[in-house]
């Protein structure tokens, strides 16, 4: 198949993130994450609106199931009540003041699974963060808040197995996609063991992994940042079987969307650019939208809280 990369909003965010598709509407959902943006792109009218949710780091917006949206603000999770007033509540309090949320996911329950780290605001170089601050938790629809892992340096990417079976799940500093035994009425995972090192001489030039989905042939589509492109990986072998190239270096996430979840999104990052920089990769902070892949995605997941 030959992919078709198209520009759908251009130069939107200073730190894009976190893109979520909401079937029901043909929305893209997404955040800006260092100005506390979260952006919603009409495919079908093409617009692209902006809603600011004031003083904090926002990592996340995913729709629930029972309207609004569950959101991160730094250190907090918090529920808006709707796009158009834009107030948050704050339903827990989880890391400590020095760190951040940063990539989440619900799982097919309707448990949000979102990982910390530290908060590097201001510092370009990742592998100058501090490292093992983070943890991964999950928040049940009760409000209830577990921890599951600690000494995580940057949390990022997750998705599931069709069948549930397996959690994937990325921390960028290592440079490593993980696989854990999932049990998703326990909201639970176990036997941790590496599917991918991207710091291996086996898979060159892949940067740092950042932002991951899942296809329905269970291969993972993983946003390699600082190395510009999208790798599809079998977590079988651990191997790259296939290399989408953006024209911009800090690729950040994707998700599958469109009518039929054949379309891949695609965000993407200015952060902390030079000025020489950005004259050469003039479309760093834009969406992107993949066509003709010839795979299909799964439906995103809404909040049960």
């Amino acid at each position: 198949m030959s992919e078709k990369i198209e520009v759908v909003v251009k130069n939107c965010v200073k730190h894009g993130e976190g893109p979520h598709w909401d079937d029901t509407t043909q929305c893209l959902y997404y955040v800006d994450v260092f100005v506390n943006d979260v952006h919603r792109y009409n495919a079908v009218t093409g617009q692209d609106s902006r809603l600011n949710l004031g003083d904090s780091v926002v990592s996340v917006i995913i729709p629930r199931q029972k309207g609004g949206f569950v959101v991160s603000q730094k250190t907090d999770l918090g529920l808006v009540d709707s796009w158009e007033s834009g107030k948050v509540t704050s339903i827990a309090k989880v890391e400590a003041d020095a760190n951040m949320f940063n990539d989440g996911k619900v799982d097919a329950s309707g448990r949000l699974w979102i990982g910390s780290c530290f908060c590097g605001n201001g510092i370009a170089d990742p592998n100058k963060w501090l490292k093992l601050q983070g943890s991964l938790y999950s928040l049940d629809s009760d409000g209830s808040v577990k921890k599951h892992i600690s000494n995580i340096t940057i949390s990022n990417g997750m998705d599931w197995t069709d069948d549930n079976s397996v959690m994937y799940y990325i921390d960028s500093v290592p440079r490593q996609v993980w696989a854990f035994d999932f049990d998703i009425t326990a909201g639970a995972i176990s036997n941790k063991r590496t599917v991918a090192d991207f710091s291996s001489t086996e898979i060159p030039d892949m940067g740092y992994p950042d932002g991951m989905a899942i296809d329905t042939e269970g291969k993972l589509w993983v946003a390699c940042f600082d190395a510009g492109k999208v790798v599809r990986l079998d977590p079988e072998t651990g191997k790259v079987i296939r290399t989408v190239k953006f024209p911009c270096e800090k690729i950040t996430s994707c998700c599958f969307g469109g009518d039929d979840l054949t379309d891949l999104y695609v965000t993407s990052s200015p952060y902390m650019m030079t000025e020489a920089e950005l004259e050469k990769t003039p479309l760093a902070g834009s969406i992107f939208k993949v066509t003709g892949l010839g795979v299909r995605g799964r439906k995103a997941n809404m909040f049960s809280g």
